[in-house]
């Protein structure tokens, strides 16, 4: 024990005593150079920050309690309620990748990669770290990403808020205590997101900045309290490392079968569902949503899950909603003043309220979260339109497609100025979190289903033609029911004339009217222009983003046929974003 805490009081002192070394050198660094760069002795220095490793979640919740009585408190149920102050969401557009030799040919450059110099990410190091330094108290959490030991990376976090310290304890996975006298991370967090940004730095475009230098192997927080950040920036980084492997990282959940150990993946962007339905009672949980596929099957990246809580109850979510409890984290939620208990339909703070909880809170996710190679692949969409059909089987062309497109519908309220419903895309349904170019996850992702034999579904949860109405839940579970089951594999197809999609034309427990969207229109009129529309705005999607030059005829071939009404709303769009440009 003793010589585990040295070990790890030597890569603190290290790290406190505001030296340039990076995480992998802590150690070394401080037995050869100790006497002549340590500028305090941790005994007789008051000013030196108590350092808590690995407190259990009582602990960190007692000191919560005590030191942030401000900003947090306890629910009617114990969860820690907590407030992550003007940030209720991540700040994609101060994200930075520090541009090294070594990575840059690698990164896919842009709005969702913006490179930032050497300098200015040490500058912004030295800021969090001086920030840190000067605490009461710091929490280091120490954990994994990934249940597969052979592809795991060792994370540090360290931080000064209790908050902090419990949300990554329960997103990541515990390290056992007979294996952290061996611990040297290979990724630490500083988050410093109490302390703004210096906007004077080079690159800097607000008091916000979340910036990942790979060469380093760190991050640093700087201007944004909220947790969600430190979480994606684990997946940011295994997006890198795992694909470097040959190893294909997603953001997706998971669950099988616990009679057969069947697997399924589900893609999907907020809103679509990839939660709620890989959260079947008749099935074993995986994961929420970060996973690797291997050449031994996929893994969960995390040790928890992270809920959205906005019009949360027991009856339309009991899983989620009874795992708001003591070790939970609940963010930004609103209270009754008395009792405490959670008004999940109050927003008014934001409507991105969430729960964090470890995973072994619910019922039916298994230990240890790893599974077997996908029988099936469901790519979620919310088709607000109402022209896609309900559920289709995907050619691996159209996976590829469909894939580096990720589509779905921005609905009616959601932003200001939309009073219609507008399709919205992110590549890989996770594009803010992508490292590489989306054809690589992509042609990796099409890759496995053909080596593996997997199906590949896109299941539609939007909308049934004009009709207004959402397709029912109970219709989307048989759907995925009959998919389990084998049973729509061998149903009869047809095929969509304008999106090529194959569609089967019954379905257990599914009016086979609805399974052909051009049967859920009266006027056949607007179906043809809602589906111009849509046509057209995939069509622009995928040619904006440089997609349409870098894939192969065959996958062109998959594109939705575009009419003279989507050809001129395309011409519409590109004029209209030639005019913002010029």
């Amino acid at each position: 024990v003793l010589g585990r805490m040295n070990a790890f009081n030597d890569q603190m002192q290290t790290l406190l005593a505001g030296t340039d070394v990076a995480p992998s050198k802590w150690t070394e660094y401080y037995r050869s150079m100790q006497p002549q760069v340590l500028k305090h002795d941790p005994e007789e220095d008051d000013d030196f920050p108590e350092i808590i490793r690995n407190p259990s979640p009582a602990r960190i919740v007692e000191l919560a309690l005590k030191h942030e009585a401000k900003t947090s408190c306890l629910t009617e149920t114990g969860a820690l309620a907590c407030s992550s102050g003007a940030k209720t969401g991540r700040s994609p557009k101060d994200k930075r990748i520090v541009e090294n030799d070594e990575s840059k040919a690698d990164v896919w450059w842009g709005p969702v990669n913006i490179p930032l110099k050497t300098q200015s990410f040490m500058i912004n190091r030295e800021r969090a770290v001086d920030f840190l330094r000067k605490q009461e108290r710091l929490y280091v959490i120490d954990a994994y990403a990934g249940h597969d030991p052979e592809h795991r990376l060792k994370i540090r976090i360290v931080c000064s808020r209790a908050y902090h310290a419990l949300f990554m304890s329960n997103m990541l996975i515990p390290v056992p205590e007979d294996e952290l006298d061996q611990f040297v991370p290979d990724f630490v967090i500083y988050n410093a997101g109490s302390f703004p940004a210096n906007r004077y730095v080079d690159g800097m475009t607000s008091a916000c900045s979340v910036d990942l230098n790979l060469e380093r192997a760190e991050m640093v927080i700087l201007g944004s309290q909220y947790a969600g950040e430190m979480k994606k920036g684990v997946l940011t980084l295994m997006m890198y490392h795992m694909t470097k492997r040959g190893q294909l990282c997603l953001h997706s959940s998971a669950n099988e079968d616990p009679r057969t150990g069947d697997t399924t993946l589900f893609f999907g962007l907020s809103g679509t569902g990839k939660t709620t339905l890989s959260a079947d009672p008749s099935r074993l949980l995986i994961g929420d949503d970060e996973h690797v596929w291997t050449e031994k099957g996929v893994f969960n990246i995390e040790g928890g899950c992270y809920a959205k809580c906005a019009h949360l109850s027991e009856e339309s979510e009991p899983e989620i909603f009874r795992a708001v409890r003591f070790g939970s984290v609940v963010e930004n939620v609103v209270l009754d003043p008395e009792t405490h208990r959670v008004d999940y339909n109050d927003l008014s703070k934001t409507e991105n309220t969430r729960v964090a909880y470890p995973l072994q809170y619910i019922p039916n996710a298994k230990p240890r979260a790893v599974g077997g190679h996908p029988t099936n692949v469901i790519l979620l969409t919310c088709d607000a339109t109402g022209v896609l059909p309900p559920v289709s089987k995907l050619t691996r062309e159209q996976v590829v497609y469909h894939f580096v497109s990720g589509f779905t519908s921005k609905m009616v309220g959601t932003e200001e100025g939309v009073t219609e419903p507008v399709a919205t895309f992110s590549s890989c349904y996770g594009e803010p979190f992508l490292m590489m170019h989306p054809l690589v996850y992509a042609n990796m992702l099409a890759d496995k289903l053909e080596q593996h034999g997997s199906d590949a579904w896109l299941l539609n949860t939007g909308w049934l033609g004009s009709s207004g109405k959402r397709c029912p839940l109970k219709y989307t579970r048989a759907i995925i029911d009959a998919i389990h089951s084998g049973q729509l594999k061998k149903a009869p197809l047809e095929r969509d004339p304008v999106f090529g999609l194959r569609f089967p034309t019954a379905c257990p427990g599914v009016p086979s009217e609805i399974l052909n969207p051009a049967n859920n229109w009266d006027d056949k009129a607007r179906l043809r222009s809602a589906q111009s529309k849509l046509a057209a705005a995939f069509v622009d999607n995928f040619a904006k983003k440089g997609f349409r030059d870098a894939v192969s005829p065959e996958v062109i071939a998959a594109e939705p046929k575009v009419g003279p009404d989507s050809k001129a709303a395309a011409s519409g769009s590109a004029a209209r974003r030639a005019s913002a440009m010029a």
